[in-house]
């Protein structure tokens, strides 16, 4: 490995105990700090920093802007074992934080790469795993681990210290509370808790700070009322709903989330 001078290198910054591959791609104001790793074909966005013993294996694709903190360890090969080190890729967007000790790993074949939309903030200690989508602006808390498979979508909000069963889907604007596990899709727009996991409610808070509008709001709280605080079955929910509901984007994308659930939801 060698230090580069391949493409849009303006006011790059490379620390001299850093490694940087060859043929990695740095944009203009990228900075490198001590000890960090740059792998083989890796490429990083304008502005991106990489701080002190981060490692960005082989494949990574960065975007402008993201800071990656002290030891975080982006791009490694899957822990799967069904893994037999064909080409695969770890993708974020840009304005991304991932804090210190955070691990993502790359794909596996069956999807070709990790997905991490923009605007995220993935703190100490997280783990995403192989093939996850996560969408922008989603936020994990300290030791969030993502087994394999995982979908996230936007606007997210998951407390520290919860594991996520693979395959597991949650919809966007959902926020789930520290501490418990998830082992079926989460709802969007719904805040969850407890163990085993329940729906408490509607993301009440996060809605109103995301400018959803009162009509919009109320219109969900109906729609909660019938898919978890009645004595229907979510079959006759999502028929009252459709029945009897005004159907606005929020609550034809709730439909939609729950006819297409392949776990089952957390109710």
């Amino acid at each position: 490995m060698g230090l580069i001078a391949k493409k849009k290198t303006t006011g790059v910054k490379i620390h001299s105990t850093a490694i940087v591959d060859e043929t990695a791609e740095l944009g203009s104001g990228v900075e490198v700090g001590p000890f960090s790793i740059i792998g083989e074909g890796v490429k990083i966005g304008d502005g991106s920093k990489i701080a002190s013993h981060v490692l960005i294996d082989n494949g990574t694709i960065l975007g402008k802007n993201c800071h990656i903190h002290h030891g975080a360890v982006l791009g490694t090969i899957p822990q799967d074992l069904k893994f037999e080190g064909e080409k695969t890729i770890l993708r974020l967007g840009d304005n991304n934080v991932v804090r210190e000790y955070a691990t993502l790993n790359r794909g596996t074949e069956e999807r070709g790469e990790t997905t991490i939309g923009s605007g995220c903030l993935l703190m100490a200690y997280s783990h995403v795993a192989h093939d996850c989508v996560v969408g922008n602006n989603v936020i994990l808390a300290n030791c969030v681990n993502f087994a394999g498979h995982v979908r996230i979508g936007d606007f997210a909000i998951i407390g520290g210290l919860v594991p996520v069963h693979q395959f597991v889907h949650v919809g966007e604007h959902a926020i789930i509370g520290g501490g418990y596990r998830v082992p079926k899709d989460v709802c969007p727009y719904s805040m969850v808790a407890g163990n085993p996991l329940k729906t408490t409610g509607l993301n009440l808070v996060g809605l109103k700070r995301r400018g959803f509008s009162t009509e919009a709001i109320r219109i969900l709280k109906q729609a909660f009322k019938l898919l978890f605080f009645s004595n229907l079955n979510t079959t006759q929910a999502l028929e009252a709903i459709e029945a009897n509901m005004e159907a606005s984007p929020e609550v034809l994308k709730l439909i939609e989330f729950v006819r297409k659930s392949e776990r089952g939801i957390t109710k």
